[in-house]
C-alpha cells in the first residue's frame, strides 16, 4: 500500500512509523526544521512542503497513492488537501482529521473526505480507517502555497444560468468544491445545471476573483 500522510505532528509521526513497517509511506509537513529533524529517524520518506499545493502532493506521490491521510491541526488545510487528493489525484481513500466539532459537517464526500476522524481519535483507530480494515467573497487564503477558496453567487443576469458545470470554462488549477442551493450543499457533477441563487464555492491555486467573475457572471470591462 502507498500512503501519503500530511501533517508531521505527534499523530502523523506515529502513523507514519506504524505504517512504514510494511508499506510505502511519505510524510509531508510545512515546518522545515521539523522535517530536517525527522529525516533519518523514520523509515518513511519525509518531504518538506505545503500539502495545500498540488505540486507538493504530486511530489509526495499522490498520483499513485492508495490512501491519503490529512492529519494537520488545521481543519481548513485538511479539507483543501482532501479535496485536491480526491478531485485532482483520484486517491481511492481519503481520511481527514477533524479538529473542531463545529466543522464536522464539512468533512464528507463533497470535500473529498471518505472518512472523518475526530482530533481525539487513537492511532489504532486512525490506521484502521486509513487502511479500510473497518468500515463572491474571498473566503480563505490557505498556507504558503497561495491556494484559496472563492465564492460566487449566480444572479439572474449571470451568463452561467441554465448551463451545466461541464459547459463552464474554469481557470487552470481550479475545482468546484460544492454548490449551495436553498441552503443545501450539492455534489457538483458535470451535468449539474446552475440556477439563479446558487452559491458556488471553488478552490484554486491561481485564479483571482476576477477570473471567477468572468467564468460565471459576465465579461468585465477592461
Amino acid at each position: 500500500m502507498r500512503a501519503v500522510i500530511t501533517g508531521a505532528g505527534v499523530l502523523g509521526q506515529e502513523m507514519a512509523r506504524a505504517l512504514a513497517t510494511s508499506n510505502e509511506v511519505t510524510l509531508v509537513d510545512v515546518d522545515d526544521e521539523l522535517v530536517d529533524r525527522l529525516k533519518g529517524h523514520l523509515r518513511a520518506q519525509i518531504l518538506w512542503g505545503d500539502a495545500c499545493d498540488p505540486s507538493v502532493l504530486e511530489e509526495a506521490g499522490a498520483l499513485k497513492a492508495d490512501v491519503l491521510v490529512a492529519t494537520t491541526g488545521d481543519d481548513e488545510d485538511n479539507l483543501v488537501i482532501s479535496l485536491l487528493a480526491k478531485r485532482q489525484f483520484d486517491v481511492p481513500r481519503v481520511v481527514a482529521r477533524n479538529n473542531y466539532p463545529e466543522n464536522r459537517w464539512l468533512f464528507n464526500e463533497r470535500w473529498g473526505v471518505d472518512v472523518a476522524v475526530s482530533a481525539s481519535a487513537t492511532l489504532l483507530s486512525l490506521i484502521q480507517e486509513a487502511t479500510g480494515s473497518t468500515e463572491t467573497v474571498d473566503l480563505l487564503q490557505l498556507g504558503t502555497a497561495g491556494v484559496r477558496m472563492i465564492e460566487t453567487t449566480i444572479s439572474e443576469m449571470s451568463v452561467a444560468v441554465g448551463k451545466t458545470l461541464a459547459q463552464i470554462s474554469l481557470p487552470p488549477g481550479t475545482v468546484i468544491a460544492t454548490i449551495i442551493r436553498d441552503s443545501e450543499p450539492h455534489v457538483p457533477g458535470g451535468s449539474f445545471h446552475l440556477q439563479a441563487g446558487d452559491e458556488v464555492i471553488l478552490v484554486s491555486e491561481a485564479a483571482t476573483e476576477r477570473d471567477i467573475q468572468i467564468a460565471f457572471q459576465r465579461e468585465l470591462p477592461t
